[in-house]
């Protein structure tokens, strides 16, 4: 199964050598498009797409995507960056080129419920999840067999609160070692410390298990039917130091009755998850997502 999807990987590779993606905020000013623009053609990139968007044209913030082929762009993209400086002082821009070639490492974080784990790797194996899923790290050994059978590395790390930061550092020895760039908490079931997350900041993906802001924290579908809700949903969402307050990505609702107890909720719930979750890893994996302040600009 491995060197299956490795050849997808391959393909994709090859298919996309000479892609790349600018991901560009700054103050809202004329000129931006066509500077930008301009600049892409004067090195022979052709445009494929491009997505855009304004807090406020007299002096909001501007977003911006720009998906593009150029020739001999892995020769080229030392050269790229360092031309395009120029440009980005004089529109004070925060910016970056992503190369689509180089296809992100993810780590996967879950504790005993598989669901968002498994729904993940369908994708993967599907090709339409295109990553490098490099690892699995839990804190349970339920998910060891399916993960191994995938070729994929399995590393089962007991975790609480009591050692929480001696996990972490082994954790992170792994993550460095495998060169991660995106790690997604498929119902991992543990807190992160601010070390953690100030390590890998805006590069952790988590699903929570209702539509926030409401229910925030543990038991939301208990908390839900006690309510007495008519719709319960998912968030999935950048972590931050502030449970469950992180920059969110995206959420899904699914409508519930009187006749949906605790465990109905909780049933219907986990499909939002899944989706939820495998559309916002999408995203991030194709350099769709700005953070700004607490919010995403998702193109």
């Amino acid at each position: 199964m491995k060197s299956y999807i490795q050849e997808k990987v391959n393909a994709f590779k090859d298919q996309n050598e000479n892609r790349a993606r600018l991901l560009i905020n700054c103050p809202d000013q004329p000129g931006i498009i066509a500077a930008v623009s301009e600049f892409l053609y004067e090195h022979n990139a052709n445009i494929v797409e491009s997505s855009q968007y304004s807090v406020d044209p007299e002096g909001g913030e501007f977003f911006i995507r720009i998906e593009f082929d150029c020739p001999e762009l892995q020769e080229k993209s030392q050269q790229l960056e360092d031309d395009f400086q120029k440009i980005a002082d004089t529109f004070k821009m925060d910016w970056k080129f992503m190369y689509v070639y180089n296809v992100k490492k993810m780590a996967v974080f879950v504790s005993k419920e598989p669901h968002c784990l498994l729904e993940l790797l369908w994708e993967w194996q599907s090709g339409d999840l295109m990553a490098d899923i490099s690892m699995v790290i839990s804190n349970h050994e339920t998910s060891r067999e399916m993960v191994e059978s995938l070729g994929i590395p399995y590393y089962y790390i007991p975790a609480n609160k009591d050692i929480r930061q001696q996990v972490e550092k082994k954790q992170i020895e792994l993550l460095h070692e495998h060169d991660i760039d995106v790690i997604v908490l498929a119902r991992y079931m543990q807190i992160l410390t601010p070390n953690f997350v100030e390590t890998f900041k805006d590069r952790i993906i988590n699903i929570h298990h209702s539509f926030l802001p409401a229910f925030i924290g543990a038991n939301p579908y208990e908390r839900a039917y006690r309510r007495g809700v008519k719709l319960i949903g998912a968030t999935s969402h950048y972590v931050t130091n502030d449970l469950d307050e992180g920059p969110i990505i995206e959420q899904d609702i699914s409508r519930v009755d009187h006749r949906d107890n605790a465990e109905d909720m909780k049933k219907i719930g986990q499909s939002v998850e899944r989706s939820v979750l495998a559309r916002a890893v999408k995203w991030h994996l194709e350099d769709r997502i700005i953070v700004h302040g607490n919010k995403t600009i998702v193109f």
